[in-house]
């Protein structure tokens, strides 16, 4: 029956060694099921490759199968991570905490990781429930763990699941010992190399006090206790969208001294299935409605959610003819990075010391309001790690103000090493408490940071390419790109490329190459292009390293001379980058 189907040669074979070797009965009668359905979509999909474990980690469709979140190459991830820690750290005890955040299977998977890392004699320690992604990487710092794990597939949709990776510093793992990671967990080629029954005494159960520790870090990035003192009634609409956020958001806001929370009770309850949404990312209208009908209701002064592991944050704001207005990535992390100098600034903070970071595809708007601030302004691939790893070696030397990233993702201090949506939450409360104090909406406080720095506008163009055709038309366009650079966006001559592959800058203009520096701040070899226009428009390409998406960036600008010029702005930026847009044929 098998060979009748006509299978990819590598499909069949994998196929073929589930079925006959060690998994269990279960597993062997669903992968018959689909045979004998004749579903060869599904059984390519399910096994023409192995689920790929990059550098920090994995992630895809839970499901039967070697391109499958499953006990199975979760197991095989972990067998390969212990291998590494096991040679890494010889003769010494190791430790690796564990957390999960509410998708389906997400406990199940972190009981399999913790029996595999102590059956190799690794302790272990567990958080009891469920926890954001950040408390993670603040665990791993607290306890003095060589690493961590977190269970999670972010924001994707509910058929998702992943498996993050995190390094002594709490930080997703970076060079030499993501690449070395991924090598060991290639290596586990048999399922019998995975060693599954694991040992009780190495594994400890964590969470309350772990917490309370987790909550006073949180409480100490609070730079105006006083003026929250007297805005403790801001009025706040929070959602954790079936999430890990209801653990730990609603407590810090309240230890800061926030009383007016409103939580959305339809979204409070965790639950991997995302029942009211259809996807759960507070990046979607549609998954924020709910947040926004309540704060319609009530008058509030704030609207904030975050993802199902908590580690992003969306947020809206209320904009003059009362209407509730979603504020996208870049937006929310320059109006954190706009309130932090300010009252860093106020506070008598800034030395001429200081820094923040940002990824590449971030909004140049930071570096405008770091440089007149006098604070340095890293840039870094994208991915939290590489601002993790900016931090760590910035260590002692300057210090960390604040960073973030497009994709909703926020770090305030370095007591964390990974996007924190819990203390953004408290920060964004933060800062609109300010605002409301200096007699300004959230809004104006908005018009504001663009009157005085220029008004920054990006835009975001995914396409998602599902499946072994998916991933090589997004190769191929890439390759496209880089052989043929468009010679204009929107009207204004395209004089820069950046290949972050080759690590080459192109003027294209005289042909003149340069040399990208790489090494220990966050730039290293990547499949990413960037192009620059006479204008000021930056144009940026890049395959994502988690989802079958290849992702185009498109930022522009221009000068805002009033408030009530705002909507007329923003309407013209936003026109523009549907005019690059069309013009690219990236539909």
């Amino acid at each position: 029956m098998l060979k009748t189907l006509k299978l990819d040669t590598t499909a069949e074979k994998n196929i073929k060694t589930w079925l006959k070797g060690k998994y269990d009965e279960a597993t062997k009668a669903s992968i018959q099921k689909l045979i004998d359905e004749g579903n060869t979509t599904q059984l390519t999909d399910s096994f023409y490759k192995n689920l790929e474990f990059g550098t920090g980690g994995m992630r895809g469709e839970i499901g039967v199968g070697s391109n499958r979140m499953n006990n199975y190459t979760v197991g095989a991830a972990t067998q390969g991570l212990a291998n590494y820690l096991n040679k890494t750290f010889p003769d010494q005890e190791i430790k690796v905490a564990i957390a999960h955040d509410s998708r389906n299977f997400s406990p199940e998977f972190a009981k399999v990781a913790a029996d595999i890392l102590s059956a190799n004699g690794i302790t272990v320690y567990l958080y009891k429930e469920l926890r954001p992604t950040p408390q993670l990487s603040f665990t791993v710092r607290q306890l003095g763990c060589q690493s961590g794990i977190v269970i999670t597939a972010s924001h994707n949709p509910r058929e998702y699941n992943g498996y993050k990776v995190y390094w002594v510093d709490g930080s997703q793992v970076v060079a030499p010992h993501d690449k070395n990671i991924v090598a060991e967990v290639n290596a586990i080629t048999n399922v019998k190399d995975i060693k599954f029954r694991g040992v009780k005494k190495r594994i400890k159960m964590i969470g309350e006090v772990l917490d309370k520790a987790y909550l006073k870090a949180v409480k100490s990035i609070c730079v105006n206790p006083r003026m929250i003192k007297k805005q403790s009634d801001l009025n706040i609409v929070f959602s954790s969208i079936h999430g890990t956020g209801i653990t730990m958001v609603p407590k810090a806001l309240a230890q800061l001294g926030f009383t007016n929370v409103n939580i959305v009770a339809e979204q409070a309850t965790p639950d991997g299935n995302f029942p009211t949404v259809v996807y759960p990312n507070p990046e979607e209208q549609e998954a924020m409605s709910l947040a926004l009908k309540k704060a319609k209701e009530i008058n509030a002064d704030l609207v904030i959610a975050t993802d199902p592991d908590a580690d992003r944050v969306g947020m809206a704001v209320k904009d003059p003819k009362g209407e509730w207005q979603l504020l996208n990535g870049n937006q929310a992390a320059s109006l954190i990075i706009y309130y932090l100098l300010k009252a860093w600034k106020k506070a008598k903070k800034l030395t001429g010391n200081e820094f923040v970071a940002k990824t590449i595809v971030t909004t140049d708007l930071i570096d405008e309001m770091a440089a007149k601030a006098g604070v340095n302004c890293y840039n870094t691939l994208t991915g939290f790690k590489y601002i993790a790893q900016v931090i760590r070696e910035m260590e002692g030397k300057q210090t960390f103000i604040g960073g973030g990233e497009e994709s909703y993702g926020y770090l305030i201090g370095d007591k964390v090493r990974d996007k924190d949506a819990i203390a953004s939450c408290a920060m964004i409360a933060e800062l609109t408490a300010f605002a409301k104090n200096e007699g300004l909406s959230l809004f104006d406080f908005l018009a504001e940071m663009y009157q005085k720095n220029g008004f920054y506008y990006e835009g975001l163009i995914s396409l998602t390419k599902k499946g072994k055709t998916g991933a090589e038309e997004i190769q191929q366009m890439m390759l496209d790109f880089r052989a043929k650079p468009p010679k204009s966006l929107a009207g204004s001559k395209v004089i820069r490329m950046d290949d972050y592959k080759s690590l080459i800058t192109k003027d294209l203009k005289t042909g003149e190459e340069k040399s990208i520096p790489s090494g220990e701040l966050g730039i290293e070899s990547s499949n990413v292009l960037q192009f620059f226009t006479a204008d000021g428009t930056k144009f940026t390409c890049r395959p994502s390293g988690t989802e079958p998406k290849i992702k185009f960036y498109v930022g522009v600008r221009a000068k805002l001379k009033k408030k009530d010029e705002f909507d007329a702005t923003l309407v013209a930026l936003k026109e523009k980058v549907k005019a690059i847009q069309a013009e690219l044929n990236l539909n």
